[in-house]
């Protein structure tokens, strides 16, 4: 089911993507093909026989406001640019947006040829009295800016994903090899003794000496150390042995839904993933979620286990129990 919903919201996203992205080309958002003309102030003179200028960019707000249709601006633009020129004025130009770029031409950039540099064409380049210069621009086609935006972002984060993902391999390789020497060195079945007085009455329909029992502990002390990846293998063996003491296959065990109830509940002690995947990102104290990490988690397993024992005690749940007695063949006197 979760799989349809992601397709779904991926079907949404480009749809409405393509969308935005027609209505911008009919009203023409980003001024395709239309001059813009704005004043150039020089920061460096071209060495001789070079015409490759350095300098700013200035327009009024009022003008840029007017020029892209757009409702308010943050204020007159001084965007730094690049110019090389050819005989007569004409050539090309780019510029690389930065802080002081204002949102259209990020956005513009965005979609550019190359990512966050906006190029196009100079029509005209003429000298004023002020020692500026008075120059037309022509920019780069921008079209598709919200699809190529959904697509780049499906992108970023399948980055972000595996940047994480290789961020957690040291912490969980250090528990799984904790809990592996645990097991070799006979912790597990020590724990497991240890708990019988706890397990019994959590899950007394399991004889004490079950494997299942080793693997509910095992399980739960993963979790609890925040290893829910570590956890999920050992999650997966308990419930196929607790699938062994089912009298009705297909139907879950009261001990099947209050360990589910448990492992779903997260009881934490050390969130050791959420802290890794803190630190992974950049968090400047990535434990300081332990506490709250402890009391959420108590909440929702006691609510959980609550819940559990409660409504397995409701008759129409004990008759979904009951293994029907196989019918007695009948004999013909």
């Amino acid at each position: 089911m979760l799989n349809y919903i992601w397709l779904g919201l991926v079907i949404i996203a480009l749809v409405v993507a393509v969308g935005n992205d027609v209505s911008d080309e009919v009203r023409n958002t980003y001024r395709n093909d239309e001059p813009l003309t704005l004043t150039f102030t020089p920061t460096t003179q071209p060495a001789t026989g070079q015409q490759k200028w350095e300098g700013v960019l200035g327009i009024s707000a009022d003008h840029y406001r007017t020029f892209y249709g757009l409702n308010q601006t943050s204020g007159d633009v001084r965007q730094p640019a690049t110019l090389t020129l050819a005989d007569g004025g004409s050539g090309v130009f780019f510029l690389v947006c930065g802080e002081e770029t204002p949102a259209h031409w990020k956005s513009m950039g965005k979609s550019a040829t190359t990512r966050d540099r906006l190029s196009g064409t100079v029509v005209s380049f003429l000298p004023t009295e002020n020692g500026d210069y008075r120059v037309t621009l022509v920019f780069e086609h921008i079209r598709f800016v919200k699809l190529k935006a959904v697509t780049q972002a499906a992108i970023d984060f399948a980055n972000t994903a595996v940047e994480i993902a290789l961020g957690l391999i040291g912490v969980m390789a250090l528990w799984l090899g904790l809990i592996k020497i645990a097991e070799e060195a006979g912790l597990v079945r020590l724990l497991t003794r240890m708990l019988t007085p706890i397990t019994k009455r959590i899950f007394p329909d399991i004889p004490a000496d079950h494997p299942a029992i080793g693997n509910i502990i095992m399980n739960t002390a993963a979790n609890m150390l925040g290893l829910s990846n570590a956890a999920t293998p050992i999650g997966l063996k308990a419930m196929e042995e607790l699938n062994k003491l089912n009298p009705k296959p297909g139907t879950a065990t009261n001990a099947m839904i209050t360990f589910l109830a448990i492992n779903t509940g997260g009881l934490i002690l050390i969130p050791a993933t959420a802290i890794a995947v803190r630190a992974a990102s950049g968090s400047v104290n990535p434990g300081i979620i332990i506490g709250t990490s402890i009391f959420g988690a108590m909440c929702a397993t006691v609510a959980g286990v609550t819940a559990s024992k409660l409504l397995q005690r409701l008759p129409k749940y004990k008759k979904e129990m009951e293994v029907e007695a196989p019918a007695k063949e009948e004999t013909n006197g």
